[in-house]
């Protein structure tokens, strides 16, 4: 899994007249916390540096260099501004290496559906999937191989192998469907 570097600065004033000024400057408010810090970590980092890690697909572990500590870690939450969408504040969780993390990790659908080729349409239901285990086995995305998905079928959560890891979002929830468009379903009644 690929790492970034998110670059920090210590903020030890925390009132909301501090966060706006640090919003009005193009930084972001942040905090990091977990196993290895003894207390949180408040601290402000440009909000260019966040490009890469929240607006992509891709899930990326995070390397927090707060002036000169590096500190491991993965985003736990991010707040937007409901109106304009502006990055507010980011939340990362510690980690090391030998202790399991939850993660959520991106799915990648391949295969040729003959749901598809038949005229359905592939739907998404979920486009995340809930894990835990180590950040060092955590892959990139978890593939799921859609050749056998018919119209009106579906693939689970309890059709993947995962190796290295568990994965903790249900086995009974659909990941994938192919949907039968109306014009088929029609068709399929005569």
């Amino acid at each position: 899994m690929k790492t970034l570097e998110i670059i920090g600065f210590k903020r030890a004033n925390l009132d909301s007249a501090a966060l706006n000024e640090i919003r009005e400057a193009g930084n972001v408010p942040c905090v990091v916390y977990g196993p290895g810090i003894p207390e949180q970590i408040h601290f402000y980092s440009p909000a260019i540096l966040f490009r890469d890690l929240i607006y992509t697909p891709e899930v990326h572990l995070v390397e927090l260099n707060i002036e000169g500590t590096i500190v491991k870690a993965v985003l736990k939450e991010a707040q937007f501004h409901p109106v304009s969408e502006v990055l507010l504040h980011a939340d990362f969780m510690a980690y090391t290496e030998d202790k399991a993390i939850k993660f959520e990790i991106p799915v990648k659908v391949t295969g040729s559906s003959p749901g598809i080729a038949k005229g359905g349409k592939l739907e998404f239901k979920t486009r995340k999937l809930k894990v835990k285990g180590t950040a060092s086995t955590f892959p990139d995305f978890i593939t799921v191989d859609i050749s056998d998905l018919d119209l009106g079928k579906s693939f689970k959560v309890n059709e993947l192998k995962p190796q290295g890891f568990e994965i903790l979002t249900s086995p009974n929830v659909s990941i994938v469907t192919v949907g039968i468009p109306r014009a088929l379903r029609g068709k399929k009644g005569e």
